[in-house]
């Protein structure tokens, strides 16, 4: 133990401090595939008010982990195969992955028209008919 004049004389050091992975279960890859085990919806914290599409997956290296389900729109179901990144949803306590569209089983068809953010949900560039002038 050290003595006061010790510790007055000379402060106590920490080693360099380790970072803090969110995404650990990916094992240091940017995406992993995985299997739903269970398909299922949740309400977020307040103040938000919807009804929010998650998933159990157990991803490839056998560790299983909460998705959210992003888009409008999906026919996933228990053993569908599906691709997960990291990026957590805000307004779910615990879901820190999301699957990503138009990979696998979990397939880019949305309800709506999307013009902005389209490579979230694998969305091509809707095509424009041009009009001839004559």
């Amino acid at each position: 133990m050290p003595t006061f004049s010790q510790l007055t004389s000379k402060h106590r050091t920490r080693g360099p401090r380790k970072r803090y992975c969110r995404t650990k279960k990916l094992a240091k890859c940017p995406q992993k595939l995985g299997s739903c085990l269970k398909v299922y919806t949740t309400t977020p914290k307040k103040p938000n008010s919807a009804i929010r599409k998650i998933t159990k997956v157990r991803l490839s290296n056998r560790k299983k982990i909460l998705a959210c389900i992003p888009g409008q729109g999906h026919a996933l179901q228990k053993h569908s195969t599906v691709f997960v990144r990291g990026g957590r949803c805000r307004d779910i306590p615990g879901i820190q992955f999301k699957l990503i569209r138009g990979k696998y089983d979990f397939i880019t068809s949305e309800v709506i028209f999307r013009s902005q953010r389209r490579s979230k949900y694998g969305l091509k560039r809707p095509k424009f008919e041009e009009t001839v002038q004559v």
